[in-house]
């Protein structure tokens, strides 16, 4: 993996930065890929200043836009002859609902439809490169949502928290489905919970004050990447595909993100919302 590239989301800031540092002192290509160019410009000079920063890059994609992942991917297919492994991080969390320009809950759609549509559209150069990796950036807050297909992407019993876990539970669901359509593929897909983290994601409203006031008792950025960095270079990915990780081990999930018919049917439903062909 030390030759390969490495794209990896959200990495202007956070988990994904430290990330994106993690992967380029391995030696590997890294491309951060952040919706703000001006703030991906710092994080780049952070991660160079840290390493040799010959392999770097930089690709800018606002992740509420649909449009926006797919001229990402076309310019990832344009510029990376091979992609060895994708890390889906960026996410956010908010405190009103709001929809993106395409129609969708922004949540549901920044944490699990780009990601969906980012890795389909780059799957094919995964597969090429293989032995690859798609490492998707879940959270043990999904323990607290309850997925309704029919009201996932609406206001109806909408919150920020409510929000939050239910996108972090589609993470999981998605690793599962990609993981039972790569088998044999030589493409592992795996998801983690990086800890609970000191970022900026919940810093709204009262629970951003619960956020704030709890910083000091999470660990830092540095520390929740480091289970992103490992699943993306340990020497045999093979024993975490398809699973959910916490630290170095396979971890159990809540039971409804081990339902493999809620997971086809999450599958079907954002390919399409996504404009992506049935499978």
């Amino acid at each position: 993996m030390t030759e390969g590239t490495a794209i990896v989301t959200g990495a202007n800031a956070g988990i994904g930065l430290y990330t994106a540092l993690g992967l380029a002192r391995t030696g590997m290509r890294v491309v951060m890929v952040g919706r703000d160019a001006g703030r991906l410009a710092a994080g780049r000079r952070f991660v160079a200043e840290r390493t040799d920063g010959t392999r770097l890059a930089t690709a800018v994609a606002d992740f509420a836009s649909l449009a926006a992942v797919r001229r990402l991917a076309a310019e990832l297919l344009a510029s990376e002859a091979r992609i060895d492994v994708l890390v889906n991080n960026a996410g956010l969390s908010i405190a009103r609902f709001a929809r993106t320009a395409d129609g969708n809950e922004t949540t549901f759609a920044v944490n699990h439809l780009a990601p969906f549509l980012l890795t389909n559209l780059l799957l094919d150069r995964l597969e090429a490169s293989a032995p690859a990796r798609v490492v998707t950036v879940a959270s043990a807050a999904h323990r607290r949502a309850r997925l309704d297909l029919s009201t996932v992407n609406g206001s109806r019993d909408w919150s920020m928290v409510k929000a939050y876990s239910r996108s972090k539970l589609c993470n999981i669901l998605f690793t599962a489905e990609l993981a039972r359509r790569l088998d044999g593929s030589g493409v592992v897909a795996t998801c983690l919970h990086p800890g609970v983290v000191a970022t900026a994601i919940a810093a709204h409203g009262l629970v951003g004050l619960f956020w704030r006031l709890g910083k000091p008792f999470m660990v830092s950025p540095e520390k929740g990447a480091e289970t992103s960095v490992f699943l993306a270079t340990v020497a045999d990915p093979a024993p975490f595909h398809g699973a959910y990780v916490v630290g170095r081990e396979r971890a159990e999930t809540d039971p409804q993100a081990r339902d493999p018919a809620l997971a086809r049917a999450l599958w079907e439903e954002s390919a399409r919302l996504t404009g992506l062909a049935p499978q």
